[in-house]
């Protein structure tokens, strides 16, 4: 059974963080995820442990046992949670429109003038395409 946008879980900072990693890798331990987040960051294994539990819960990875070390794996593909997060931005921020937040970041230079020619040409497309 696959989980639909509304049911997946929200995904906190560090959650988002270490999917990512896990994304990249495409099945790791927690020593080597671990080990792929900035130095910076501080963060003890443990917590990337109890991160990775918290995805596994929420339905974002899985995992298998090998000897005493767990792999982990993506669950989902990166653009369902990308197409549930900006949902969730544009409902909570936006009221649902897009628009605005597509006005927000031209207006701020957040979107280079040949992605705006990108989104031009994407709405030309029938429907269907897109």
């Amino acid at each position: 059974m696959t989980m639909t946008e509304k049911e997946l879980a929200s995904l906190g900072a560090a959650e988002a963080e270490i999917l990512k990693i896990v994304w990249e890798l495409k099945e790791a331990t927690v020593q080597q995820i671990w080990e792929r987040l900035p130095a910076e960051r501080n963060i003890a294994p443990t917590t990337v442990q109890t991160v990775l539990r918290r995805l596994r819960q929420k339905g974002y990875v899985k995992s298998s046992a090998e000897g005493k070390a767990h792999t982990f794996s993506p669950a989902i593909k990166p653009e369902r949670v990308i197409s549930k997060t900006v949902g969730d931005l544009v409902n909570r921020f936006f009221g649902g429109d897009a628009v605005p937040l597509l006005m927000h970041l031209a207006r701020t230079r957040k979107i280079a003038r040949e992605d705006l020619k990108r989104l031009q040409d994407l709405l030309k497309r029938p429907k269907t395409e897109n």
